[in-house]
């Protein structure tokens, strides 16, 4: 762990000098943007491991309502007892300015007691907006990615059976209403808001815009958008589409980024340490348990009885002191190196060290 600790470290501090990017890689318009669509079907043509009609009374009704619609009026029947199909909610994302006829893909996800979606087929459904309106038809084979096998004494699962997704799944029945042209004054939106970032997007746009169109056309509004004045003798696509290949260098805040779950840190680029001393070492309690048995004398009167032996031993390990002080990130990995730590211990002194107000940069513990 601290071996990979120090090469994200050094990969980090080498890269950060040529670190250039794309405005497009690094902003969005404003107004652009995806629209999510939602909606409920019947997954069939399942190995026995859709849902139990009985535990999920919705996915029998979705059955009954589907077989009405193709002439089959099943509504008396109270013994339906397939296993065959499975209600699932689907989801999708409409990109903007798509047009009828378009295919997306889409999730399935089950919503009852089915055990696994592979091998399924999803039948006919509407995927509507937030408005209610209807803008796309879904329907196709479910890609699963997990497995589910199950014995009469052992149930091996892998990754999660009950979920899907069918690439082009669905077509594109309603275009979402507005157009790039109907945008009006043109904004860029920085996908990690900084001051310093949008300074040099709009310096990279102005320096651009002077020698091809001879006028200063951006001008950043704070650290989050940069507002655009299109020349007249440009359309706004092609416009959007030279600018977004401008190369810039962004800058990034100081950050510790640490998952205690899984032991992860990250340090970026910028983060200072404060010359501080620390000291890290493992107490470890071992308590062994050895129960003797007294046996009476031949012939006596006594009874067996068992005596508790209790052991404890106590051991420290570690607690030599070292000096951290990190006026780059390569002599702030170093240090912490030198002291030999586990990934618990990093997560912990670099905590103890941001409460000392020596670490220099925000601690974001996930």
């Amino acid at each position: 762990m601290l071996r990979l600790l120090l090469i994200i470290a050094l990969c980090l501090a080498s890269g950060a000098a040529n670190a250039v990017v794309r405005i497009k890689d690094i902003a969005t318009l404003q107004g652009v943007r995806d629209n999510q669509l939602v909606g409920y079907g019947l997954v069939v043509g399942l190995q026995n491991t859709g849902d139990s009609l009985r535990n999920s009374t919705f996915t029998q009704q979705a059955l009954q309502s589907m077989l009405d619609r193709l002439g089959i009026n099943v509504r008396n029947d109270k013994n339906m007892r397939t296993l065959n199909v499975a209600a699932v909610l689907v989801t999708a994302d409409l990109p903007p300015f798509v047009t009828p006829g378009t295919r997306i893909d889409v999730n399935v996800s089950s919503l009852g007691d089915a055990t696994s979606l592979m091998g399924g087929t999803l039948v006919l459904t509407s995927l509507t907006g937030v408005d209610g309106q209807t803008y796309a038809i879904a329907q196709g084979q479910v890609n699963v990615s997990g497995y589910a096998a199950t014995g009469q004494a052992q149930r091996v699962t892998q990754n999660v059976p009950t979920t899907g997704r069918i690439p082009n799944g669905a077509l594109v029945e309603r275009k979402v209403p507005g157009s790039f042209q109907d945008i009006g004054p043109l904004t860029l939106e920085l996908k990690n808001p900084d001051f310093n970032t949008a300074v040099r997007v709009a310096d990279a746009i102005n320096a651009y815009t002077r020698a091809h169109y001879k006028m200063v056309c951006a001008h950043e509004e704070d650290q989050r958008s940069i507002r655009i004045d299109k020349p007249t003798r440009v359309n706004s696509a092609r416009f959007m589409a030279e600018i977004g290949e401008l190369l810039i260098q962004p800058d990034t805040p100081a950050r510790v980024v640490v998952d205690a779950r899984s032991g992860t840190v990250v340090i970026g680029q910028d983060v200072q340490v404060s010359t501080v001393a620390v000291t890290y070492g493992n107490v470890t309690v071992r308590i062994t348990e050895t129960p003797n048995v007294s046996q009476p004398a031949p012939f006596s009167r006594g009874r067996t009885v068992v005596t508790p032996q209790t052991q404890v031993d106590v051991a420290q390990q570690g607690g030599h002191i070292a000096i951290v002080h990190g006026a780059n990130l390569r002599t702030l990995v170093g240090g912490l190196n030198q002291i030999g730590l586990r990934p618990a211990g990093i997560i912990a002194i670099l905590q103890a060290i941001k409460t000392a107000g020596a670490l220099q940069a925000d601690l974001v513990i996930e």
